[in-house]
């Protein structure tokens, strides 16, 4: 299968890298032509723009930051593809802006399927991801090669653009809270005179002792913030997330939200999630 990846940075290098090891014919853009560089020595037709790179592929896949950057690839990739290729569009954009896209898909007799992942680096660079999906079938069937390659479990929402989206919006709410979860309660017993290793040591094997609760909390004690997940990405969907629910549903997520942005306001932007704790942290 030919392959196009428009967006190469954490996540879509490591979900590049994925799909040309399971075999298919992987062409890739990046807007810092750099970061496209392991993929091309490791056999990858590095493109000069998001036209040239989609122009024989059966699935175009984007995963960049936010909905903006991928409506400004768009309106130059979506003439280019060929007929009968699909568009997988894996950034998080939220619900409305997955809609948005599907519509100006649309306008170029494009089919898109929303198809946001779960997952850091590690999992993108290993094809064990989690897809979500939303779209007709038959367009599941045409991208399962993909699937296949960057993830171990795909779960389908149903048959409407922005129903993967929103569902994405509702995992990361859960990353996001456990993660300042976590910070907290680090926090908490650093404050009170308790090694914050024992937080992690008391709750392991437990029914909350979650591998990520481990992960992240062991990055924050030893200060280890090289980012699988960026704080500043972190506030973005923080905010698509408020966009997307009143205050009933999303109760927490102004509080949550403060945090990343502390952190961020910290000099934490490009870091880990795990340098929120620096937000529990007094003013220096």
């Amino acid at each position: 299968m030919r392959v196009a990846v428009i967006g190469t940075g954490t996540m879509g290098a490591g979900m590049a890298a994925s799909i040309l090891r399971a075999g298919h014919d992987l062409s890739v853009w990046n807007r810092t032509a750099e970061r496209t560089t392991d993929l091309v020595n490791s056999g990858a037709r590095g493109s000069t723009d998001p036209t040239d790179c989609v122009r024989d592929a059966d699935v175009v896949v984007t995963m960049l930051y936010d909905e903006a950057a991928t409506a400004y690839a768009a309106a130059a990739f979506l003439p280019a593809m060929r007929d009968g290729a699909v568009w997988m569009q894996s950034a998080t954009v939220g619900p409305a802006g997955a809609r948005r896209l599907a519509d100006v898909a649309a306008r170029h007799d494009v089919a898109m399927l929303d198809a946001p992942v779960l997952g850091t680096k590690a999992p993108a660079e290993q094809g064990t991801l989690t897809a979500l999906v939303s779209g007709p079938d038959s367009l599941h069937e045409t991208v399962r090669p993909v699937l296949e390659a960057i993830a171990v479990k795909t779960v389908s929402a149903g048959a409407e653009p922005g129903a993967a989206s929103a569902l994405k919006l509702a995992c990361n709410a859960m990353v996001a809270t456990l993660t300042a979860a976590t910070a907290q309660s680090v926090a908490i017993a650093r404050h009170l005179g308790v090694d914050p290793t024992l937080f992690l040591q008391a709750l392991d094997g437990g029914p909350i002792g979650a591998p990520y609760t481990q992960l992240k909390g062991t990055a924050m004690i030893e200060r280890a913030f090289t980012p699988s997940f960026g704080v500043d990405g972190v506030v973005k969907d923080l905010d698509l997330m408020i966009d997307a629910t009143d205050t009933s549903a999303g109760r927490l997520l102004g509080a949550v939200r403060a945090a990343f942005a502390d952190a961020s306001d910290r000099g934490h932007g490009s870091d880990d999630m795990a340098s929120v704790i620096d937000a529990f942290a007094p003013p220096a």
